[in-house]
């Protein structure tokens, strides 16, 4: 099963229909979103194109394809505008026999096993790290921070690459 992860939205029109495109060239049957989806959030810029009600619309065309946690940005309004449950601030997937976890990454770690993969996003910069459990992070889509691209992962069996919206690999880890 191929499944596009992405996070930071952050109410960006631009960065989201490239989200998207991405999504339907990659041909993922799911889309994880990490939060912070529609605000742009009191300590960023506003991101090219803001339109949260745009990207809500967007959103809405692939809404049974979207598991999305609850970001540090998304308030009880933006659960109300999007069309898919935005209610917790974690969730799982389980697949080709790997637990992934997802949050936002602003809330504590939750436990987790040496074979668990947890994926956050809320630092708008790419990580792939071994915490005792594998740590994946995909930047953000609209603010990159520290000089990274905007971009995505795309998780197909059992490898993790790390790509920008121009499609280039820049990093990838296979479990």
């Amino acid at each position: 099963m191929k499944i596009l992860i992405a996070s930071d939205i952050h109410g960006s029109a631009k960065y989201c229909r490239l989200l998207l495109q991405a999504f339907g060239h990659e041909k993922a049957e799911k889309l994880l979103l990490l939060g912070d989806i529609l605000y742009h959030g009191p300590r960023n810029p506003l991101p090219e194109e803001y339109a949260p009600a745009e990207v809500a619309a967007m959103l809405g065309n692939i809404k049974e394809k979207v598991l999305c946690v609850r970001g540090n940005c998304d308030s009880e309004v933006d659960g109300m505008v999007l069309p898919f449950p935005v209610m917790s601030d974690y969730a799982a997937v389980f697949v080709d026999g790997i637990n992934i976890y997802i949050s936002h990454g602003h809330r504590e770690t939750p436990p987790l096993n040496k074979s668990d993969v947890y994926i956050t996003g809320h630092t708008h910069v790419p990580v792939i790290e071994n915490c005792g459990y594998t740590h994946l992070n995909p930047g953000s889509v609209s603010l990159p921070k520290e000089g990274s691209k905007h971009g995505y992962i795309l998780y197909d069996n059992r490898t993790f690459c790390f790509k920008t919206f121009e499609g280039n690999v820049y990093d990838k880890i296979t479990l």
